[in-house]
């Protein structure tokens, strides 16, 4: 075990996964000899975890456009988890969620949704190697955070069949994929920070951070519910998010995260099994995130992005037209 007497990090550290006998050569970003593993399946082999503390993302809101037009921001402080063994095989990954307002009329949920994940993470070396498989999900928060024009309607959307996206059950689906090949839904997760672009000052942690890995995946198409008049209305709730956070979940653009890492911690099994639920509670009961509020999409220059309010205006009353006109 390593001696952690000078710092933060509690006792019980033990390496050595993958052991000498395993397929896989470590330190290794070959993942391939390991199973995708659901991410819920395995809460009770976690011992340790290391906390996203700065989840820094990175988006162009104008596709193939320069520098100049690429969006930084922060998620909440802990928005994201590793969690592993004491040797360093990771069992579960929480990833983002977080309420967004357009306007004072729509309030939504977002969340990244972990559908697989394999790899190990090394506290000794710093060194990490993940492969995941995600989907974005987007839904309603309860009616009484809605503006009164959608709770006019919203009885109608609440008991019409089929479901719209009222909950995460029946929540707007967006495929994810390895950036340039649609066909390869698993993606890295790699150590250090993207190479694909530049950090300004106030989007880097070096001083603070444990350690960091980074994360690029490209936006799919929203997955159809089979059902014409759902599939319509999902794309208006999906044009009206990308006017508000520019173009974030736009199809075929590359949504990266830079990671910044606490030191390690040892895992509260049951704080884990129900942080999900915990953190949508509490985005539903309009607290906002419950480890403090992240930053405002802002550019290279520090300069804030800022939405279209007409162009929001104007498709928020297409929302409320096309919900009289269908349900």
């Amino acid at each position: 075990m390593q001696n952690n007497e000078n710092s933060g990090i509690p006792n019980g550290w033990i390496g050595g996964f993958p052991p000498a006998n395993s397929p896989m050569k470590y330190p290794t970003r070959d993942l391939s000899s390991l199973p995708m593993l659901s991410n819920m399946d395995n809460i009770k082999f976690l011992q340790r975890q290391l906390g996203v503390k700065w989840p820094e993302f990175s988006w162009e809101t104008q596709k193939d456009s320069s520098d100049t037009k690429r969006c930084y921001q922060r998620f909440a402080p802990y928005v994201s988890r590793i969690g592993y063994t004491d040797e360093g095989r990771v069992y579960s990954v929480i990833c983002p969620q977080q309420g967004i307002w357009l306007k004072d009329e729509i309030c939504l949920n977002v969340e990244v949704t972990v559908t697989g994940q394999r790899g190990w993470v090394d506290e000794k070396s710093k060194e990490m190697a993940l492969d995941m498989t995600v989907e974005g999900k987007i839904w309603f928060t309860p009616s009484e955070h809605q503006g009164d024009r959608i709770n006019e309607v919203w009885p109608f959307l609440r008991y019409s069949l089929p479901k719209f996206p009222l909950d995460k059950e029946n929540a707007i689906r967006v495929n994810t994929y390895l950036p340039g090949n649609p066909n390869q839904p698993i993606f890295q997760v790699n150590k250090g920070l993207s190479p694909e672009y530049k950090n300004p000052p106030f989007a880097t942690h070096s001083a603070e951070a444990f350690t960091t890995s980074y994360i690029a995946v490209e936006i799919g198409d929203i997955k159809s519910t089979k059902d014409p008049v759902v599939d319509g209305f999902n794309e208006l709730i999906m044009k009206a998010f990308n006017l508000a956070s520019g173009n974030m979940l736009q199809p075929q653009n590359i949504l990266s995260w830079n990671l910044w890492f606490t030191e390690p911690a040892l895992v509260n099994q049951e704080e884990w099994k129900n942080h999900a639920e915990y953190w949508r509670k509490s985005i539903d009961a309009h607290h906002g995130s419950p480890t403090g509020e992240g930053t405002q999409a802002r550019y290279f220059d520090g300069s804030y992005f800022n939405a279209e309010q007409n162009a929001i205006d104007q498709i928020i009353d297409d929302i409320i037209a096309y919900i009289k006109a269908h349900i």
